[in-house]
């Protein structure tokens, strides 16, 4: 057995695109249309995964648009959180800040964060190895909303 992917409903195509790619930093690995169906898959991996993912189209997150939906997407008790590790959670934090992110569960421990998408898709972040040297504002900066 192994994983393939995390499938998410997204209502607005080009604004999930933005924020999973030019924002988070995914990389779209492959993209199918389904006219019949009127929807449109488009499976997404981190930098670190994108070569293995074209390979063996895993592990990956997969947008799912439905062309005609306008339906409230609705998140249950059930659903956690997608997580990836970072290299630098104070400068990844940041730039994700700089493209107008809001960082829900700032890294106050240097280890930790949590942000969410435009589909209100909670994504922690987790520092690679060790936790990095508390630092401030980091420290010190309140939550924002739940996550």
């Amino acid at each position: 057995m192994r994983f393939v992917h995390t499938m998410v409903r997204v209502r607005d195509l080009e604004q999930s695109l933005d924020f999973w790619c030019k924002k988070f930093g995914l990389i779209e690995t492959r993209r199918k249309e389904y006219e019949a169906g009127r929807f449109t898959l488009i499976f997404l991996a981190a930098p670190a995964d994108a070569d293995h993912a074209r390979e063996h189209a895993s592990p990956e997150l997969e947008l799912t648009y439905n062309w005609d939906g306008d339906e409230v997407l609705e998140t249950g008790r059930s659903w956690g959180h997608l997580a990836y590790r970072v290299d630098d959670i104070y400068a990844t934090c940041q730039d994700l800040m700089d493209k107008g992110v809001t960082i829900n569960r700032p890294p106050h421990d240097g280890r930790m964060a949590f942000i969410k998408s435009p589909d209100n898709i909670s994504i922690e972040l987790i520092q690679e190895g060790d936790a990095l040297p508390i630092q401030e504002p980091w420290a010190s900066m309140k939550n924002t909303g739940s996550w």
